[in-house]
């Protein structure tokens, strides 16, 4: 069966699928389509259904769970990840302070307006412009992701606050990211059968940890491999072979704050 397949370019996604894409392990019979875009980029296709699979932000999930069923394994989540609030050190911030988000329905923009709920100047671009619009003072603030939790300190700026540490102590669960979801439609047999390949491309990369190192290399928007390897380090863990029973609870719970339903059915 062939499937259309989409993921960002982050080191966590090109570390996790590494094997799958380049045939270091059996994919039984499943043939996969590839598709590089940004995270949001991804959300705004799931709402259309254009992926067979996909790598989503958590909170677009909550908007797309009746065309889309979440995989076990593959997922971002976990604890010390979550995404920061960064701004220059001379900037006062206040109630309708300007900041940069990396996308409406990012699971980053989600716990800021949990965090921040009165605070809703917001200005949407691909995360790895928000630090540039901030130094520039093009923003107030900024809110980043993926490799600038590793590089905002380097340029000066300061964390005004870290949502991830902020979830945790609401909820002493890890921070569910973005996650592997699979459509609807699809056999139940096959979802299993992807769900089961893509666990097979992790584990292969943690037991071959520089197997994948070239394609991670090729589409990193940070090159330093000291940073590549701290964002796979943060981002791909445990949880990424199986939600497990706490992983799932904190979908739920991130399902119930967001003002969703949810139900075991969302599951494959």
């Amino acid at each position: 069966m062939k499937l259309s397949l989409g993921f960002s370019p982050c080191p966590n996604d090109t570390f996790i699928f590494d094997a799958l894409v380049n045939h270091k392990i059996d994919t039984e019979g499943l043939i996969f389509e590839v598709v590089f875009a940004d995270v949001e980029q991804l959300n705004k296709w799931a709402f259309q259904g254009k992926l067979d699979i996909t790598k989503l932000s958590y909170n677009a999930f909550t908007h797309c769970v009746r065309d889309y069923v979440l995989l076990d394994s593959g997922s971002a989540l976990g604890n010390n990840c979550g995404p920061i609030l960064i701004k220059k050190s001379n900037t006062i911030l206040k109630m309708d302070s300007k900041i940069a988000i990396p996308g409406k329905y990012t699971t980053a923009n989600m716990l800021l307006n949990i965090a921040f709920p009165k605070n809703q100047n917001k200005v949407e671009t691909i995360f790895s412009e928000i630090e540039s619009l901030v130094l520039e003072g093009k923003v107030d603030a900024g809110l980043i992701i993926h490799e600038n939790r590793f590089t905002y300190k380097d340029k000066g700026l300061k964390k005004v606050i870290d949502l991830g540490e902020f979830w945790e102590k609401e909820t002493g669960l890890p921070i569910p990211l973005g996650g592997i979801v699979a459509k609807r439609e699809l056999p139940f047999l096959e979802q299993k059968k992807i769900e089961r390949v893509i666990r097979k491309s992790v584990k292969y990369a943690f037991e071959n940890p520089s197997s994948s190192a070239d394609f991670v290399k090729c589409y990193a928007q940070e090159m330093e491999k000291k940073v590549v390897d701290a964002h796979i380090a943060l981002y791909v863990n445990d949880y990424s072979i199986s939600l497990g029973e706490k992983g799932r609870e904190a979908v739920k719970l991130l399902f119930k704050k967001s003002g969703h339903s949810f139900e075991n059915s969302f599951f494959s």
